[in-house]
């Protein structure tokens, strides 16, 4: 089917972003890089696209003022997630992220744009607390199921996708999706529009080829993300969005 959509804008943390996706320039891709992709190659129309994303955030700052700035480019078409760096804090209120998410998708709705609620995928089997982690994480997915459907809203449950828990779909870190993650991402989002799309329309990303948890991972990963709990810091802080108008999406060649 061809895509309805002529223009999206997405909005979150680095699951949006597209942390884990590198780029051979430096940047990152990621799942929503490439839904826009698909709206463009299934779309007779040329399509833009603005991401708004930034690594570190917390709920109240996406479903705020990034969602504000999302709301005035008036897209077609939104995607939200949020709330997964709320939930690895020491303290939180699940039914309180629940409903700041929520009460964002229905401002979204009501500005006239269609919103993916996209969930994130579930990384808990590969990180340390994991397990709290995870009681928390379905905690949060059934509070946002219980409450659908809502009008005007496509809900994409990466959380409830099995496949995604194993490693090969996750990055160095084990905390972001790697390229074929976010790979799948992009595929479950576009069957869930309705967008069919060809069997080689995206990049052909391999799996993450892991190592053991060795004590360099927890230098090199673990311990600075502890350290900027303890201290408040995000690995956010001073970015800006990496897409922050729309743009129009240029359709890659065939292969």
């Amino acid at each position: 089917m061809a895509s309805a959509y002529r223009s999206y804008v997405a909005v979150g943390d680095s699951f949006t972003e597209g942390v884990g996706d590198d780029t051979p320039d430096g940047g990152v891709r990621g799942w929503a890089d490439l839904v826009a992709v698909g709206l463009a190659l299934a779309s007779p129309e040329p399509v833009t696209y603005a991401n708004l994303a930034i690594r570190g955030l917390k709920i109240t700052p996406i479903v705020g003022s990034q969602l504000d700035a999302g709301i005035a480019l008036g897209p077609e078409l939104i995607s939200i997630n949020g709330g997964g760096n709320d939930i690895m804090r020491p303290r939180v209120s699940v039914a309180a992220i629940t409903d700041q998410l929520l009460g964002a998708v229905e401002r979204a709705t009501e500005s006239g744009s269609h919103v993916l609620l996209v969930s994130g995928a579930n990384p808990t089997r590969h990180i340390p607390l994991g397990r709290l982690v995870e009681s928390r994480g379905n905690q949060f997915a059934r509070g946002i199921r219980e409450r659908l459907p809502m009008q005007n809203t496509t809900f994409v449950d990466n959380w409830a996708d099995e496949e995604l828990t194993e490693l090969r779909y996750w990055s160095a870190d084990r905390l972001h999706l790697g390229p074929l993650g976010h790979e799948r991402v992009a595929a479950n989002v576009l069957a869930a529009l309705g967008v069919e799309l060809p069997d080689d329309w995206s990049a052909g990303a391999a799996a993450f080829e892991h190592s053991q948890r060795t004590a360099a991972y927890w230098r090199e990963y673990v311990l600075p993300w502890i350290g900027r709990r303890i201290t408040g810091r995000s690995s956010g802080d001073g970015r800006l969005p990496k897409i922050a108008t729309l743009q129009r999406v240029e359709v890659p060649p065939a292969r």
